[in-house]
């Protein structure tokens, strides 16, 4: 009876959480799509392309709120549970409290692992086309932008002229040991510019006691000269920092190339650690879940209920979102930014558990 107790816990519990993967999915792509739709306006795509575009987004939006909505499903699955007196066959069969919410942060443990296992390498693969596809038909498509073992690569287009641009070193704001390339339209070479030091924090950079190579001829200047470019320090930091394109394996390369030429990979471990734990992570989201169904008079409305588990969805995202912050300025280590909320929600679930089974 037990065991036939558990699969029908499990179906009902898994059938919530798919119920609100459709209805999430669905919204994520109604709201991604007239954003689509705007961008490729003016462009000669095919009318499908904005659809196909919505569908490969939505599951990395669903990436972000998966959390929450273990944590309404659990309600969901609760307010079903009274709503039926099925609550009842647990006290029938000598059950307590305790076997339920352990039964459901388990299937939310081992949904937490097939994510990272199954979904995420899929959703990352998407996000990739996804990014792809769009930088083909972006307005700022002639600018490319590229990081390898050579350092940074930029190609800019400024006044129809063009620049190839290498820098070896970024050491934010600063570009260092650049070397930038002139060309006209036509690609005829018409000067070269070498500086130890570049400062990128404008679209304006400013380029100190420039070298500059023309006509066969060496200037070294004194002066600071100034480059209106399309980039600044926060659009080149997000051109290599679109980490829900890769999947783990993929930031784990990353972060040794980052390693190698000396740049930060404090976003890359962010990243990381927030994508391993989310098992965890699920599973202390369905006890506290649990916990406040329990403690909850039967005689509330269900409305009440649901406003409860956003508001404590929100709660819960704006508080990992500011321990994040601190762990990007450096105010706490990365790996306490992560286990921090994580530590903290478990105390709680731990003294919620403590007297469960009285209710």
């Amino acid at each position: 009876m037990v065991k036939t107790l558990d699969k029908y816990f499990i179906n009902l519990f898994f059938k919530k959480l798919l119920i609100l993967t459709l209805i999430f999915f669905a919204l994520s792509f109604v709201l991604t799509i007239f954003e689509e739709i705007t961008f490729l306006s003016d462009s000669k795509s095919a009318f499908y392309l904005p659809f196909m575009l919505a569908i490969f987004d939505a599951p990395t939006t669903l990436l972000e709120i998966f959390p929450f909505m273990i944590l309404i499903a659990a309600q969901l699955f609760f307010i079903d549970l009274i709503k039926k007196k099925e609550n009842e066959l647990i006290k029938i069969n000598n059950l307590d409290n305790f076997y339920l919410i352990k039964l459901l942060a388990l299937c939310s443990f081992f949904f937490g692992i097939i994510i990272i296992l199954v979904y995420y390498p899929i959703s990352s693969k998407l996000k990739f086309i996804y990014s792809d596809i769009k930088n083909v038909y972006s307005e700022d498509g002639k600018y490319l932008k590229h990081l390898n073992d050579n350092g940074i690569w930029i190609k800019d287009e400024i006044e129809n002229e063009i620049y190839i641009i290498n820098g070896a070193e970024k050491n934010d704001p600063f570009l260092e040991d650049v070397f930038i390339s002139k060309f006209d339209k036509n690609f005829n070479l018409i000067e070269n510019i070498y500086t130890k030091k570049i400062d990128i924090t404008n679209d304006e950079w400013v380029i100190k006691n420039p070298t500059i190579f023309k006509d066969n001829s060496q200037i070294k200047s004194e002066k600071t000269k100034i480059l209106k470019t399309h980039f600044n320090i926060v659009k080149i930091n997000s051109a290599f920092r679109n980490l829900n394109s890769f999947n783990l394996f993929q930031l784990i390369d990353i972060k040794k190339e980052n390693m190698l030429l000396g740049y930060s990979s404090q976003d890359i471990d962010l990243h990381f650690l927030k994508i391993i734990s989310l098992p965890i992570y699920f599973s202390i989201l369905v006890i506290i879940s649990s916990i406040i169904m329990l403690n909850i008079k039967k005689n509330k409305p269900y409305i009440f209920h649901v406003l409860l588990g956003i508001s404590l969805s929100v709660i819960i995202y704006y508080i990992n979102n500011i321990f994040s912050v601190f762990g990007l300025t450096n105010k706490i280590p990365i790996y306490l930014s992560i286990y921090f909320p994580i530590i903290f929600l478990g105390i709680i679930s731990m003294i919620g558990l403590i007297r469960i089974n009285e209710k």
